[in-house]
């Protein structure tokens, strides 16, 4: 009879490395304007939100993982929404003013309203001026709101797409919201797409020069030839938009032909996506390559020509000098992000996910009345 053999240990599996790096004027500068700087990344399905660490003063990296994060909007003070792979959800901040969280937050984002979609690949996300969430449904090609029954209710949709159905035709992605202390805040004013294709995947073969922005109330066509633009966004009654396919934040002028509206003011070493602001600072995501190169795209010569490798990460550009004031790097297995946003009041805010205990422990109340 055989002795018993002791069974193999289990390999442990070391989770993917992933290195992150900062500018050393990233946290005081969040620190100054009152302000955390949250991102998403799809591919690693993470949320970040960053802040100035007030006992170290250094960068403080808060992570929750929501699957395929998209969208982010920050439409109100305290109010976060969030689109992720089949649901879009309302963040709201719980703290009240001088109140702390867990000895070093002075923001906490609880998720409070959850809307089941199911699988759209939901891309920018607004908040109407009557409440209602709306969001970029790309599978459908139009741009849809929440609904109590369905996965959604078709808002709008542009021109050239004949008719709804669930084929990715135009890959509209982007969508830029009245300006917040506007008459158009709360009003879906811009969308962007990579292409006016009107079949099933059409937009892939227009990814170098077929992008437009559309002006939803009138329909047309503000800016064409772009390439695989993204993140429309009014800042300062300005429409700014990333030419992602050339690396390039810029910004449109709605009085010029469409084919002469794009006035390009920083290029950055990746692809550009996701777009948000605090006074004159543009917060823009950048992604590497899916593959070694972004085939077919300007971007490529772009790197080889300014001799870069492309970043993961957040470049915060002064819109006064168009140059680089701050920086967040992610290097190892995160190597893709989808959008950005200021959150205003916070410093240092973290937000409640579902897969620790803490959300089941937190509860909060109103005051008495």
């Amino acid at each position: 009879m055989q002795d018993a053999q002791p069974s193999p240990k289990a390999a442990k599996v070391e989770p993917p490395k992933i290195n992150y790096s900062v500018s050393s004027g990233l946290p005081g500068w969040c620190g100054a304007q009152k302000v955390s700087i949250a991102v998403t990344s799809y591919q690693s399905g993470k949320f970040y939100l960053l802040g100035r660490n007030p006992e170290t003063g250094g960068l403080m990296v808060n992570e929750r993982i929501f699957k395929k994060a998209m969208g982010l909007a920050t439409p109100e003070q305290g109010t976060i929404l969030l689109a992720t792979l089949f649901q879009i959800t309302r963040f709201e901040n719980v703290l009240n003013e001088g109140q702390v969280a867990n000895g070093s937050f002075d923001g906490l984002f609880v998720p409070r309203v959850l809307h089941t979609t199911g699988v759209l690949d939901a891309h920018d996300v607004g908040l109407l001026a009557d409440g209602r969430i709306v969001f970029v449904n790309t599978s459908f090609n139009c741009l849809a709101t929440v609904s109590d029954r369905h996965s959604f209710d078709e808002y709008w949709r542009p021109s050239f797409i004949s008719d709804l159905a669930q084929e990715d035709r135009c890959h509209l992605n982007g969508l830029a919201m009245g300006e917040i202390g506007t008459p158009d805040q709360g009003k879906a004013r811009y969308v962007s797409a990579c292409s006016r294709s009107d079949t099933i995947d059409g937009w892939r073969d227009r990814r170098k020069d077929g992008g437009v922005v559309i002006d939803v109330e009138t329909g047309k066509v503000v800016c064409s030839g772009l390439s695989m633009p993204h993140s429309p966004r009014i800042h300062q009654g300005r429409l700014y938009v990333l030419n992602s396919g050339t690396g390039e934040l810029g910004w449109i002028d709605t009085d010029a032909a469409p084919e002469e509206a794009f006035n390009p003011i920083k290029f950055l070493p990746g692809f550009a996506r996701g777009l948000s602001f605090h006074g004159n600072h543009a917060v823009v995501g950048l992604s590497k390559p899916r593959h070694e190169r972004f085939e077919g795209l300007d971007l490529d010569q772009r790197l080889t020509d300014t001799d870069s490798e492309p970043w993961c990460g957040v470049q915060v550009v002064n819109l006064k000098s168009n140059k680089v004031d701050h920086w967040f790097r992610i290097d190892g297995a995160v190597t893709e992000l989808y959008d950005t946003g200021v959150v205003t009041g916070p410093s240092c805010a973290m937000a409640l996910g579902f897969s620790s205990s803490e959300i089941l422990n937190l509860i909060t109340h109103s005051d008495a009345p």
